[in-house]
């Protein structure tokens, strides 16, 4: 296949995933936007720590999820429509029945949000907002479950829709439940957080009923009634599912406590931190559809042990992820004093937001080529080695830098996104060398 067609291919499933990608960070910024300009930065505060926390066990589910996809991939190549049907039949009860998990952990650790040193109203307003959020991780897990299972089968478009819907159904219960519109009770700050659950309920509830109801995308009524819960799929699903899971958490988690520790800083902080990271997550997210284009096409190729256009595919979306993010490294470069008064009526944080968008601009093609390195070698099922390095790079390197320069040179806020920095760049380059000795050994076979 031309480089031509790999890079042809490869749109034709990114954007749709793009913006479902795109949608989930979404979610995050509206209760933002609303907290920020309804509220005072004590409320805004609590949301975006509420966010974070959240967004780490959730990403842990996300993950875990991922696993479904290149194995749906190669059954799909191959047509083997009982494979396809049985991991499906085990994913939707492996995913949800860790989200139930990750859910006591999530709704019973709020008392620890009392010892991250976080100013004291802000841990007040955040422990009943936490709650709510914890309550949305099962629903949204059947959305993945179903999302990655029909990504699986090369189908980017229902996860896309489905995502816009719940974005947009987020905005309006944002706006009624914190003011009380049209007969809705005024929940205040907290109605932000009720309208994450209702809008993430409505995405689980949605998918299933696609998946289920339609001729497209469902696995064989005949076969998944058939297929077993076994112990064979549950492992694999689970063992893939566990890489991809600890490679986005050892990542999440860093950005979390750099969070954390940037909270010692005061409130303006914690702010200007939340809406650069917003941006920043937001660009990350293009890159993310670009890594789960190439996962199904990489997991296609995988099923017919095709190395040359295994490599043709990597290539293609490393030139696609450092187009796209060198186009938003500019625009935080020219935008970086505009930007944040999107998010912000105060010009303190918005200036502090504005000096963290010229460190994002920086790393922005190499967390691009990360991501995209992480997608390419989950198609080719290798998680273990990229596990140990994003361990390394966001444990090992990653925190001790950030509290290094941040506490000990003092240089606070800005030394700590710089040692985030360093370890997406030591992040990006092993993980393709990894992908460039893979592929040279499989190709001189």
């Amino acid at each position: 296949m031309l480089f031509r067609q790999h890079i042809k291919h490869t749109l034709l499933l990114a954007w749709p995933l793009i913006l479902a990608q795109v949608g989930h960070i979404v979610t995050g910024m509206v209760d933002n936007v609303f907290l920020g300009l309804y509220f005072g930065e004590t409320e805004q505060a609590a949301g975006i720590v509420s966010n974070q926390l959240f967004v780490l066990l959730l990403v842990f589910n996300i993950g875990i999820s991922f696993a479904i996809t290149p194995l749906i991939a190669s059954a799909e190549v191959n047509k083997n429509l009982a494979e396809k049907a049985s991991l499906f039949k085990n994913a939707l009860v492996l995913i949800p029945l860790i989200a139930v998990v990750i859910f006591s952990i999530l709704y019973f650790s709020t008392p620890v949000l009392a010892y991250m040193h976080q100013p004291a109203d802000v841990v007040e307003l955040a422990k009943p907002f936490f709650r709510v959020l914890a309550f949305s991780i099962v629903p949204v897990s059947f959305f993945f479950v179903c999302k990655q299972y029909c990504e699986g089968l090369g189908k980017t478009m229902p996860g896309m829709l489905i995502s816009i819907g719940g974005n947009i159904l987020n905005v309006i219960l944002n706006y009624v439940l914190i003011k009380g519109k049209f007969g809705f009770p005024n929940l205040g700050y907290m109605g932000s957080a009720w309208a994450t659950f209702y809008a993430r309920c409505f995405m689980g509830i949605c998918f299933l009923i696609i998946v289920f109801y339609s001729k497209k995308f469902n696995p064989g009524k005949e076969f998944f009634r058939k297929a077993k819960i076994n112990f064979y799929h549950l492992k694999k699903l689970f063992l893939i599912g566990m890489g991809s899971a600890f490679q986005f958490t050892f990542e999440v988690a860093a950005f979390v406590i750099a969070g954390l520790m940037i909270g010692s800083f005061g409130k303006e902080s914690i702010d200007a931190h939340g809406i650069a990271l917003g941006m920043a997550a937001f660009t990350y997210m293009f890159a993310s559809g670009i890594s789960g284009a190439v996962t199904i096409r990489v997991g296609q190729f995988k099923g017919t042990n095709d190395f040359k256009n295994i490599k043709g595919a990597g290539n293609a979306a490393f030139a696609l992820v450092m187009i796209s993010m060198g186009f938003f490294a500019l625009i935080f470069l020219s935008l970086n004093e505009i930007l944040p008064f999107g998010f912000t009526k105060s010009a303190e944080i918005a200036k502090l937001s504005s000096e963290l968008l010229i460190i994002a601009a920086f790393f922005q093609m190499f967390d691009g080529v990360q991501v995209t390195a992480l997608g390419i070698l989950r198609g080719m099922e290798d998680v273990k080695f990229p596990t140990i390095i994003t361990l390394i790079a966001y444990w090992g390197m990653a925190l001790p830098l950030a509290y290094f320069l941040g506490f000990t040179l003092h240089f606070e806020i800005y030394g700590i996104w710089m040692a985030l920095s360093v370890s997406l760049i030591f992040t990006a380059v092993s993980l393709y060398l990894r992908f460039r000795k893979l592929v040279s050994e499989k190709n001189k076979l």
